[in-house]
């Protein structure tokens, strides 16, 4: 049988109990991350709070800005 047909559950008990212990906490991981995901809704409360500017600042200035500020 190859290697890609093992269940995970035969491929996990291959490995050493330490890398068990690492597969076990990513994949706890993961489980948590679905269901942070799962949870959350989008908020949209800051919709126009920069309306004040908007006579101010063009659009692609408004882009560049952000692009500095994210270091790209």
């Amino acid at each position: 049988m190859s290697r890609q047909l093992k269940p995970l559950e035969e491929l996990v008990k291959e490995l050493p109990p330490a890398s068990q212990a690492e597969v076990r906490d990513f994949v706890e991981f993961l489980l948590e991350k679905r269901r942070r995901k799962s949870t959350r809704t989008l908020r949209q409360n800051w919709a126009g709070a920069l309306s004040d500017y908007r006579d101010q600042y063009t659009s692609l200035e408004l882009q560049q800005k952000a692009l500095d500020w994210r270091g790209d």
